[in-house]
């Protein structure tokens, strides 16, 4: 995976970024992978990057300091093309499809059972 610059970090990037972390007196890398849906303060010491990925169904995100040493590296995974700079819309977009998931799941379920009933009903006589 190619290594970027901090500056280079634009929304719409698909990054993996290594942290350092103190646990227990010792000092480890938690590695987050994710989308960045939003990149705030430009190029000053504060600036942040917000980076958003589902685990499990569950959308987590997460706001990183971008010139932080806690941060080891970053790694660009894959870059999208945008047309905006923040990307909020993608929060309703996952959650819709989500629930598609759900529904389909749901239906899988019911047709199951009904199949099952129909095939008891058919054998009873």
């Amino acid at each position: 995976m190619p290594e970027i610059k901090k500056e280079e970090v634009k929304s719409g990037m698909t990054i993996r970024v290594y942290q350092k972390v103190k646990e227990e007196g010792k000092e480890k890398t938690h590695i987050l992978e994710g989308l960045v849906i939003a990149r705030k303060h430009g190029k000053e010491p504060g600036a942040t990057i917000t980076l958003r990925r589902i685990i499990e169904g569950v959308g987590v995100e997460w706001i990183l300091p971008l010139y932080s040493p806690k941060i080891e590296k970053i790694e660009l995974l894959k870059e999208g093309k945008t047309r905006r700079a923040k990307l909020y819309y993608i929060r309703k977009k996952s959650q819709s499809e989500i629930r598609k998931k759900l529904r389909s799941e749901i239906r899988k379920e019911t047709q199951e059972k009904q199949t099952k009933e129909v095939k008891e009903d058919q054998e009873i006589p």
